[in-house]
């Protein structure tokens, strides 16, 4: 009996240890478990304020910066057209044409009552030939001075040249005494000397003009628009060329019509080249740099081109060869006028010393011719009447320029002959 309880006992406080290391060993396992985890997590607690930092270090590099992929089809979608063609927009992947119309207003308060009802007429009568949609389209811009400054400039400077070579002109024309052709000169020179005191005046103002303040400068604009579904029929059988010129035709003749409508209100109309629409939308998309960066001057640098390229040595040596060409030319057609007006005199003036023998042979001549109608022996008397009058001719020489002094002091030729004939007489 007692061995039994022994064994009962022993069995009891094994079953007991067995119990307790179980428990002990669910212990165990749940601290290091929990251990466990709690590295971990602070190994992804420090993992991530790593990449935090990595991030934040990357976002201050690059910050302001874009850092997608910017692409070609993106700017196209923000423009939002394709391209301009033959004076025309292309948009919406040739669906619509587009073509702008530039209009220069009237000054409507300046005009009479009779001129403001003949002007609000016609413009009735514009909107009542309308067929078609337009729209308007206004755009302030800032008046770009500087290229009238600088076209003032150039022609003040051009104007300029031609006095300096008028001046030349005139020194020359003034050795050989030519008085009527010096006149001229010298009233051509004070009608160039007014104009360019009035060119001059005129920079001088525009120039104060643009450095107080700024001037705004108000356009409007018809705008057309034509689509291919007008056309008719399936578009995708006509190639970009056909459809091109079908619009532009089209909007053409609808230009046209405006602009001879507008007319009756006294309102002028133009279409604008691709130059001019280039121009358009780049102001209309870049208002703020529209002053700083004109388009003109960047089509002329040919910012537009692949590369950009100067003037080839051989074409400034060309160019400069040509004005040197053209200088010369005037120079020599000055001197050339000159000498031919002097040879001219030299022949009047030989003509004047020949011509009593011109008299003589026209004498001889016109005696030769009756001839037969003269006794022999008189024929031969007169004919050497005509020839000895050689001797005559010396004193008449010698009288002329007695004459010639007495002319000069105011007397008429005629009257000095008389007197001398009256002399010879008495």
């Amino acid at each position: 009996m007692e061995t039994a309880q022994i064994i009962f006992l022993l069995q009891m406080v094994i079953g007991i240890l067995f119990f307790v290391m179980l428990i002990l060993i669910a212990v165990y396992f749940f601290i290091g478990r929990k251990k466990k985890d709690k590295a971990v997590a602070d190994l992804i607690i420090n993992e991530n304020n790593f990449n935090g930092k990595e991030n934040e270090n990357k976002n201050n590099e690059g910050f302001g910066k874009f850092q997608g992929v910017l692409t070609q089809e993106s700017i196209y979608d923000f423009l939002e057209f394709d391209e301009i063609i033959d004076n025309m927009i292309v948009r919406k992947n040739r669906a619509q044409y587009v073509m702008v119309l530039q209009c220069n207003g009237v000054n409507y308060d300046l005009m009479s009552q009779a001129e403001k009802i003949a002007v609000e007429e016609g413009f009735v009568q514009f909107l009542n030939t309308l067929r078609f949609p337009i729209q308007l389209y206004v755009q302030s811009r800032t008046l770009n001075l500087k290229d009238i400054i600088a076209t003032y400039k150039e022609r003040v400077e051009t104007i300029t040249d031609e006095l300096r070579k008028l001046e030349v002109k005139m020194k020359q024309v003034q050795e050989t005494g030519n008085v009527a052709l010096l006149e001229k000169l010298e009233f051509e020179k004070r009608r160039k000397k007014s104009v360019l005191e009035y060119g001059e005046n005129i920079t001088e103002y525009v120039e104060r003009l643009s450095s107080n303040k700024s001037i705004l400068q108000q356009k409007t604009y018809l705008v057309l628009s034509y689509y291919t579904v007008e056309i008719g029929g399936n578009i995708d059988n006509y190639s970009k060329e056909e459809l091109n010129n079908i619009c532009f035709s089209e909007l053409y003749t609808r230009s046209q019509n405006l602009i001879s409508s507008l007319a009756n209100s006294q309102v002028t109309a133009k279409i604008l080249d691709s130059e001019e629409l280039a121009e358009l939308l780049f102001i209309a998309y870049n208002r703020d740099d529209s002053e700083l960066i004109q388009i003109n001057k960047m089509l002329d640098a040919q910012y537009d081109a692949l590369y950009s390229t100067g003037k080839d040595v051989l074409e400034k040596r060309q160019e400069k060869l040509n004005q040197e060409i053209n200088i010369s030319a005037i120079d020599l057609t000055t001197d050339s006028i000159l000498k031919a007006d002097r040879k001219r005199q030299e022949e009047i003036l030989k003509e004047e010393k020949n011509k009593n023998q011109k008299i003589k042979e026209k004498a001889l001549d016109l005696l030769s011719e009756y001839e037969d109608q003269l006794d022999p022996r008189v024929y031969q008397l007169a004919t050497e009447e005509i020839e000895n009058s050689k001797t005559k001719d010396v004193e008449a020489e010698k009288l002329n320029n007695e004459d010639n002094k007495k002319i000069s002091s105011g007397f008429s030729a005629r009257r000095v002959i008389r007197k001398r004939k009256t002399e010879t007489e008495d």
